[in-house]
C-alpha cells in the first residue's frame, strides 16, 4: 500500500492517510477483510507519529470502512454500497459544478450540455 504524504499540503497527514487508504477501498484496490498495514508499521515506514496513524484509522473507523480487531489490526470493513455510492455521488456533484462553470464562462447553455452528454453516452 503506497501512501504519500506531502508536507507541502494544507491538509493534515491524517487527513492525507485517511482520504488516500479511503480512496483504495472505494476503487477496490484493498479488498474486503484484507488487513491494514499496523498502526505502528505504517508510523515507521511514513516516519510520522503513531499518534497520527491512529487518528486516521480512527477516522476510517468511524466512517465505516475499516473494523478493528482487538488484538489483530484493522481489516477493511465489508462493502457499504450506500456510503461508496454516496462518495461517487459526491465526486460527481463536484465535476458537475466544475462542468457548470466551465460552461458558463463559454457561453455554452444547459440544452447545449445536455446534447454533449447524450452524444457520449451514444459514443459509448
Amino acid at each position: 500500500m503506497d501512501i504519500i504524504i506531502r508536507n507541502s499540503s494544507n491538509q493534515p497527514i491524517y487527513e492525507q492517510i485517511y482520504i488516500q487508504i479511503k480512496e483504495l477501498i472505494i476503487n477496490g484496490a484493498l479488498a474486503e477483510g484484507e488487513m491494514l498495514p499496523s498502526i505502528r508499521g505504517l508510523a515507521k515506514d511514513l516516519r510520522i507519529s503513531v499518534i497520527t496513524t491512529k487518528r486516521a484509522y480512527d477516522e476510517l473507523e468511524r466512517e465505516g470502512y475499516v473494523n478493528t480487531v482487538t488484538g489483530k489490526g484493522c481489516f477493511v470493513a465489508g462493502t457499504n454500497r450506500e456510503l461508496i455510492q454516496e462518495e461517487y455521488l459526491k465526486k460527481i456533484e463536484g465535476h458537475m459544478q466544475e462542468i457548470q462553470k466551465l460552461a458558463k464562462s463559454c457561453g455554452i447553455t444547459k440544452e447545449e450540455l445536455l446534447k454533449m452528454f447524450s452524444i457520449l453516452e451514444v459514443e459509448e
